[in-house]
């Protein structure tokens, strides 16, 4: 098992890579949620005004 994990002396390498492709995806979810609610924040905002524009 300790052979599997120090990776032939390049664990350092291979693990950081790993390491460094979770937390980009996880800032991926993120922000593509962040963007999400942004999106249907502005639709609400335009469905309302467009509502509220049609009772003048």
């Amino acid at each position: 098992m300790s052979g599997f994990l120090s990776q032939g002396g390049y664990a350092f390498f291979v693990w950081g890579a790993y390491g460094m492709t979770l937390l980009l995806l996880v800032a991926e979810i993120l922000q593509l949620r962040a963007q999400r609610r942004t999106i249907l924040a502005r639709l609400g905002r335009l469905i309302r005004m467009r509502d509220s524009g049609a009772k003048q």
